[in-house]
């Protein structure tokens, strides 16, 4: 892949750009804070600010290597304060593969967000980065992130049984992915 770091991304409603120390307080109040949202991620509910901000610390660092993507998810009419996180939580450079991670703050659940987000990193992936295969997974109890994945055009190959481990302890994970020859 042609690995060129985390680019500003923009579509009809988003602006998918790099996080700012400045963004700790929106991170932390918008979504990070919300156990309803991090009931099926693999990371706690910050207990504080100063978690927040440890988070983006460790982020902005990790901006100077060209194969890290972590994107602020920016409502255009929201001003600068992000309400979400989309990022590639995993890769493997073999064979051409990125999975993606994303989280939304719950005040902006069912609105299509997630799904214009996902869009813009799945075209900017094949399109930029050259990725062959962009996969997701999510836990049966969250079906609605499946939902999101399929708008995108994901395929759901298939549902591996106590294979992940969340905030909900051990769970099922039902995987998608999109080749790039079926875009």
């Amino acid at each position: 892949m042609r690995h060129c770091g985390t680019q500003l991304l923009e579509t009809d409603r988003l602006l998918l750009r790099r996080f700012e120390t400045c963004d700790a307080e929106a991170m932390y109040r918008n979504w990070a804070s919300d156990s309803d949202v991090t009931k099926y991620l693999t990371w706690p509910a910050h207990a504080s600010i100063d978690v927040s901000k440890a988070v983006l610390e460790n982020w902005i660092s990790c901006y100077s290597k060209d194969n890290f993507y972590q994107w602020a998810i920016v409502p255009k009419e929201h001003g600068r304060d992000p309400i979400g996180s989309i990022a590639a939580v995993h890769m493997n450079d073999d064979i051409d593969m990125i999975h993606i991670g994303y989280c939304l703050g719950k005040a902006w659940w069912h609105q299509g967000i997630m799904s214009e987000a996902l869009k813009a990193v799945m075209d900017f992936f094949f399109d930029k980065v050259g990725a062959n295969r962009i996969e997701s997974r999510h836990d049966l109890g969250n079906p609605h992130s499946g939902m999101v994945m399929k708008k995108c055009g994901m395929k759901y190959e298939g549902t591996l049984r106590s294979s992940d481990r969340n905030n909900q302890g051990i769970c099922d994970a039902s995987w998608y992915a999109l080749l790039r020859s079926e875009r």
